[in-house]
């Protein structure tokens, strides 16, 4: 070797043997002892809208400046979803609002005879509830901005200059809606800029190669698709096969897709779904948890030894054989 070539050789081992160290030392499914995450639930009133959109807050132990993640739930949800991944979250440090939608919620199912409820949802599954979606996650995101200032119990705890959004199908749509997906008509409209990095759980595409191509291709931030080699629904016309289409059409840059080997819909909820047909994987959840908050840590705290610990080998130890894993 020259002396040339071991000068440019040199740094790079250096680097390498650096983030291995960092990855090392970080684990992202572990939690601090001696604290229990508590939450605020609020209903926020829209005078422009004359819309109620209730929330529910996890908040961190630390009474300083954290970043906040936004959850959107899937289509009859509430609030009160996915509460594992707000615990979680806030036990790492983050503010985590789960946010409701009235018309896609539970509201479209719980006074509604049995025989009529699929109908109902499927009903509810439309175009306009997705926009009235965009306009909550734009709002809360406003009200959390003036909360911030004024309110006893948020002042001065959220970091709204890192702010992270996700959301479980018809939530995942919410998300990648807001998080930079391009629409006919109205291209990017309901892109927003003051989120910074997006995860969607069970994500849905449009459909053919061209259409994805369209829609995924001008994304900037980080996202993290999530889904399972049975995460199909009855609603909306996605396949484990169509949800595995949005990666590929993505820019390269910060973007992950993990695929759960024979994880349904409901596997990334807390609770099974009528029609469920597999015994639910308690890995699983241990891989969601740890995925999503080394994406977190990454990308919303710049966090080194988080992006070594989710661009290196780490992500498959925590993951099963038959799970897959990409980046790009």
């Amino acid at each position: 070797m020259n002396n040339h070539h071991a000068l440019v050789v040199l740094p790079i081992m250096i680097l390498n043997v650096t983030c291995l160290l960092l990855a090392g030392t970080y684990n992202p499914s572990t939690i601090p002892a001696g604290y229990e995450p508590k939450f605020v639930d609020r209903t926020l009133h829209d005078s422009k809208r004359d819309r109620d959109v209730p929330i529910r807050v996890y908040l961190p132990k630390s009474t300083s400046p954290q970043p906040l993640v936004i959850f959107s739930h899937g289509l009859g949800g509430s609030r009160e979803n996915n509460g594992y991944l707000g615990r979680h979250l806030a036990s790492r440090g983050y503010v985590v609002l789960f946010v409701q939608h009235p018309g896609s919620d539970e509201s479209v199912w719980k006074d509604t005879p049995m025989r009529d409820r699929m109908r109902a949802m499927q009903a509810a599954a439309n175009g306009q509830n997705l926009e009235l979606r965009v306009d909550d996650v734009h709002f809360v995101l406003d009200q959390m901005t003036s909360l911030n200032k004024t309110d006893s119990q948020f002042k001065a705890r959220i970091d709204l200059n890192h702010v992270g959004m996700s959301g479980h199908s018809f939530g995942a749509m919410t998300s990648q809606a807001v998080g930079g997906q391009n629409y006919p008509m109205i291209g990017q409209k309901w892109t927003d800029s003051r989120i910074d990095a997006a995860v969607m759980y069970s994500p849905s595409s449009p459909g053919l190669d061209a259409a994805n191509s369209r829609a995924f291709s001008k994304v900037t931030i980080p996202w993290l698709l999530m889904t399972g080699t049975e995460d199909s629904s009855p609603i909306g016309g996605q396949t484990p096969e169509s949800r595995t289409k949005v990666y590929p059409a993505l820019p390269s840059g910060n973007k992950f897709e993990v695929v759960l080997f024979g994880a349904e819909h409901s596997a990334f909820s807390e609770r099974g779904l009528p029609g469920d047909s597999r015994k639910r994987n308690p890995n699983h959840h241990k891989a969601i948890l740890a995925l999503t908050t080394a994406f977190w840590d990454a990308f919303l705290r710049n966090d080194p030894a988080a992006k070594s610990w989710l661009t290196g080998p780490s992500p498959r130890s925590i993951m099963e054989p038959k799970d897959t894993w990409k980046k790009k």
